[in-house]
């Protein structure tokens, strides 16, 4: 058992945030319901970013990557010390388990809002947390850890399937399963690459797979007095590359003795170790109801927004307090857990695509307003969602009574929250929610790779069931009194009498439907046409900003439409987005008099915008199907760029190092 000494009050007026996107945003609003000041830092791609409008402050970071920036311990010290800021609180990411952060910021007389560096650097490495889980009887799985030759060695030996994880990270990074020892060696050697890329630490350890196991984690609070406390478990199963994308609480799971059981552990480990401020203490669960000791994360988590719906508690506020040397407000027996919450993490990524990332410009966003809804996001408008980041744009809270009810309201806000973009994960989130698996709690770890064709079945089910000609009538009668609608230049005769007087025939293209319009009468506030023989009546009833309510063939529905990069027309409809234009009308972005043409299977693109890692040719190599041509990275994640036949470099047009651009080709081959 650890001794604790009690620090001193100390007051906090001002606190930098080292950390970007909605954490920052989250931290913020709690400090302002605190009166206490904010700084914000930013690189140059975050210069117009939700979170730095809303900071009291901002401090540039300058350009760069990451390591220049978010992670230059030095820069973010100076730039406290230069506005007076009395604490740093890392959020999550970055330099959120970093003891030297921390270290630096006690040399420097700043209060890190956070555990001590000494805790951090034991219990954020997962080889050394594991032992001392072991030593202090908390059930852990078989692992092993040494260098890559030490551990190859004992290939043989090891339980297989066997999981490879970064030592110092997290959030699914450097994780790969191994089911033979033929794969461990070059599984090893990706992971460490990963690992080095991402956290700075190339060290791996190997560990028991547990087939299909429940993830669970228990959010814990800790003071310098010797108080521990858990705010209850959060139900982490649903998880696609290993990162988690639905958590909810109480886990659907767990019985009350095994639920007490897995919270007294978690606060156990804490006392051991001396824990002060938040953190999460995660375990596997096993279908016979085992659990075991996986890792803590020393800082806030992501999915923190469950646990403050049920319990009603204001985390960040908690780390502030614990921070100051104030002993918390809270017992155990105080604590009360309340109904049930569930949260979606919505990333601009295809589902489709092994769910790459898909950065972009937002051009239209809007937040569904209903009771028992949160919404924790980084935009609150048009914007571009950045390639050089995690690309998590906002976090969908609901809660309810019971799990029915807060998976309804989740199905509801789904269907209304507006994103649109070239891509995000909503549709695939409604697929889950609606899926009689999740319903039934059927659910474990491997849930989305087993149901990952089902999902996708489900994805274009409903959206075959959505009619083309609904969504053109709701388009034209927005495109037609679009002037009108968003208030711009109505007085304007020309503008005012639009395009359809002119000609009464017209065809309107949703995705690749062509639909056969007859306009039969328009007016601002009515349309009434025939669309491939369809009578369509569509009749304004609301027009509040970027949210119009029509009732279409006597249904109330709302339309949502904004522009695209391209100068097309994105219609959002029953939480689908559709890309509609007129055929009468040219598109200025397009090249009409230009042609697509040659081999495509032998130019390889950039599939997002990104970076170069690694150049696997040279010009006049010759390389087989499958072999790697290049590796690209954004977002966290590595892309093996891989030849799709037979053939010859004929030209390499990037090299290491380089930002690209979505479409970029990268290399050509010959055949």
């Amino acid at each position: 058992m650890q001794r604790f000494i009690v620090m001193p009050s100390r007051k906090i007026h001002k606190v930098l945030v080292a950390a970007r996107g909605e954490i920052a945003v989250r931290i913020i609003r709690t400090l302002k319901k605190l009166s206490i000041s904010s700084v914000a830092i930013y690189a140059d791609n975050d210069t117009d970013a939700l979170y730095c409008r809303i900071a009291d402050e901002t401090r540039p970071l300058g350009d760069g990557q990451a390591r220049d920036t978010y992670l230059n311990i030095q820069k973010i010290i100076d730039t406290a010390l230069d506005t007076g800021a009395d604490a740093i609180h890392p959020g999550y990411g970055f330099l959120s388990e970093s003891p030297e952060l921390a270290e630096t910021c006690a040399e420097n007389n700043i209060i890190f809002i956070g555990p001590d560096a000494k805790t951090m650097r034991l219990m954020g490495n997962k080889v050394e947390a594991r032992q001392f889980a072991i030593g202090h009887g908390i059930p852990v799985t078989f692992g092993l850890t040494g260098d890559i030759g030490d551990i190859v060695n004992k290939a043989d030996t090891l339980p297989y399937p066997v999981l490879i994880k970064a030592a110092a990270g997290g959030g699914g990074k450097g994780m790969h399963i191994v089911r033979d020892a033929a794969a461990l060696k070059p599984a090893l050697e990706t992971a460490s690459r990963e690992a080095l890329q991402f956290f700075g630490n190339g060290e791996v350890f190997v560990e028991q797979y547990i087939e299909n196991p429940r993830h669970i984690e228990v959010q814990v609070l800790a003071d310098h007095f010797g108080n521990v406390v858990h705010l209850f478990e959060r139900e982490c199963s649903v998880q696609r590359r290993y990162q988690k994308i639905i958590e909810e609480s109480p886990s659907p799971t767990l019985t009350p003795e095994k639920r007490k059981e897995i919270c007294d552990t978690a606060v156990s480990l804490c006392r051991q170790v001396g824990y002060k401020n938040a953190g999460t203490v995660e375990f596997l669960v096993d279908k016979d109801m085992n659990f075991y000791f996986l890792e803590m994360n020393t800082r806030i988590q992501v999915e923190h927004p469950v646990t403050e719906q049920r319990t009603g508690l204001d985390i960040v506020e908690e780390q502030i307090r614990i921070a100051r040397g104030k002993e918390m407000g809270w017992t155990q027996d105080m604590i009360q857990d309340n109904g049930h919450a569930i949260e979606c993490r919505v990333y601009a990524e295809d589902p489709e695509n092994q769910f790459l990332p898909a950065p972009g410009d937002v051009t239209l966003y809007h937040e569904p307003q209903m009771r028992g809804l949160r919404i924790d996001s980084s935009i609150d408008g048009p914007c571009t969602i950045s390639p050089n980041y995690d690309p998590m744009i906002a976090k969908v809270v609901c809660s309810g009574k019971r799990r029915s009810d807060a998976t309804e309201i989740m199905r509801k806000a789904l269907r209304e929250i507006i994103i649109q973009t070239e891509k995000t994960n909503v549709p695939y989130l409604q697929s889950i929610i609606d899926n009689q698996d999740f319903i039934d709690n059927k659910i474990d770890t491997s849930y989305c790779e087993k149901h990952q064709r089902e999902l996708t079945e489900a994805m274009h089910r409903t959206r075959g069931n959505v009619k083309r000609e609904d969504v053109a009538a709701m388009f034209l009668f927005y495109d037609f009194n679009k002037n009108y609608l968003e208030n711009r230049d109505i007085d304007n005769v020309w503008n005012a009498i639009g395009y359809w007087r002119f000609q009464m025939s017209l065809n309107v293209f949703v995705e690749d439907t062509k639909c056969n319009v007859s306009i039969k009468s328009l007016t601002h506030k009515a349309l009434h046409c025939t669309i491939n023989g369809i009578e369509y009546s569509v009749m304004l009833t609301q027009n509040d900003g970027e949210v119009r309510k029509v009732i279409i063939n006597g249904r109330t529905e709302a339309i949502f439409v904004s522009q695209t990069p391209s100068h097309e027309f994105c219609v959002h409809f029953r939480g689908l987005d559709f890309i509609c234009h007129r055929g009468d009308q040219l598109n200025d972005m397009r090249e009409y008099s230009q042609e697509e043409f040659g081999d495509e299977d032998l130019k390889y693109y950039a599939p997002m915008p990104c970076n170069i890692e690694k150049i696997c040719v040279k010009e006049g190599d010759t390389v087989r199907r499958g072999d790697v041509l290049c590796v690209t990275v954004a977002m966290k994640m590595f892309s093996d760029i891989v030849a799709k036949c037979d053939g010859k470099v004929l030209k390499v047009n990037v090299k290491v190092g380089d930002k690209v651009d979505k479409k970029k080709v990268l290399i050509e081959l010959s055949i």
